[in-house]
């Protein structure tokens, strides 16, 4: 399968998210995967993470009226306020990585531990076929960007689009006492830093985050 092509889903029987998590699979919503093949001088393949999530604000922001604003939230979902709209899973398959994409267009899932939102929320659903096309050409973009600049760049543009620093984060996997602080920047590598109460900065380079208070 060459870069540039997508497998997308009108429906998926056992689509999954981080940490084996279901992904619900509404009609109408987008769910789809692309491949990287892993050339010498590219970045740390994690970072593809950043990449994914640019390419989904680039295209899904526009979409959102203002007040409401879409964000990042280390390192990829994209949020409108506490509410999750995308999810983004990377696999490695050796020496490539597959990008699964899923984002809430007509219809976001009822959760007990998070709370979610679907672009029909401020209109009629964008039209998936076209939503898919636009995500392609940005994500073309930025895998070019990404290799030709390298790191720095996106780094940079990540945290234009992410959520201000100072935010309250709590960092921690599933049944683990939680971590909390508050988003002070990300590294040059990419990794999620986080200010501790104590005046201190642990740098995460994996891991759930929440908004704390809110969703992981």
């Amino acid at each position: 399968m060459p870069e540039g092509e997508w497998l997308i889903a009108d429906r998926q029987q056992a689509g999954k998210g981080r940490l084996g998590r279901t992904w619900f699979d509404g009609a109408g919503n987008f769910m789809g995967s692309t491949l990287v093949h892993r050339i010498p001088g590219d970045p740390v393949a994690g970072t593809l993470a950043l990449v994914a999530g640019l390419a989904v604000h680039s295209a899904a922001g526009p979409l959102i009226p203002p007040p409401h604003r879409a964000e990042l939230k280390w390192p990829n979902d994209l949020m409108i306020g506490a509410a999750k709209l995308c999810g983004i899973l990377l696999e490695a398959v050796g020496n490539h990585v597959i990008v699964g994409i899923g984002v809430n267009l007509a219809a976001a899932p009822e959760l007990s531990d998070r709370r979610t939102i679907a672009l029909s929320a401020f209109g009629p659903a964008p039209d998936r076929d076209h939503f898919a096309a636009v995500l392609a050409a940005a994500f073309d973009t930025e895998l070019a960007r990404w290799r030709t600049y390298g790191l720095a760049p996106v780094v940079n543009r990540w945290l234009a689009a992410g959520h201000p620093l100072g935010t309250p984060l709590q960092v921690g996997e599933p049944g683990e006492a939680p971590l909390n602080g508050s988003f002070a920047g990300l590294a040059e590598d990419g990794a999620l830093q986080l200010r501790l109460d104590d005046g201190t900065t642990r740098v995460i380079h994996a891991g759930e985050v929440r908004l704390a208070g809110g969703s992981p």
